[in-house]
């Protein structure tokens, strides 16, 4: 039987505004050294933002080391939205339609991950995520107005 390894995933999402210019953050430990990602998602919600991160970061995972390997690897998502954490785990009910979209399709992906645990961290801890929102975002609204 193999061994399960275990693979740290720092997720966050945010907007200037909103909803307003959004981007996501994500900084992946366990695979080789590590892997760090943020994308420019146009205008949002904070809370869509932060799905976008969760549902970018395990399409990434997934990518990286394929569905077949994933049996192998505990996937721990650390996140600091209260929000989503408690909606994934069931403890929140989704009523904005938005975002009971995109927890279907985190639903629909989820099924590929039977090692996959979620933690509510403090914002300190979720620093490097954070900067990569922050990077992308300056990048992109440095030239609208207003920004």
């Amino acid at each position: 039987m193999s061994e399960v390894n275990k693979i740290i995933v720092y997720i966050d999402g945010g907007s200037r505004g909103n909803p307003g210019p959004a981007a996501l953050g994500v900084a992946i430990e366990g695979i080789g050294k590590g892997r760090t990602y943020n994308s420019f998602l146009g205008t949002l919600t904070n809370n869509e933002a932060e799905y976008q991160a969760l549902l970018f970061s395990l399409k990434k995972v997934k990518s990286l080391i394929g569905k077949d390997e994933l049996k192998n690897q505990s996937i721990d998502i650390r996140s600091d939205s209260e929000l989503l954490i408690n909606q994934v785990e069931g403890r929140f009910k989704i009523e904005e339609p938005r975002l009971q979209k995109l927890f279907i399709e985190f639903w629909n992906i989820k099924i590929d991950f039977p090692n996959l645990s979620f933690k509510l961290i403090p914002r300190e801890q979720n620093r490097t995520a954070d900067r990569l929102v922050n990077n992308a975002l300056d990048k992109e609204t440095s030239t609208l107005p207003g920004f």
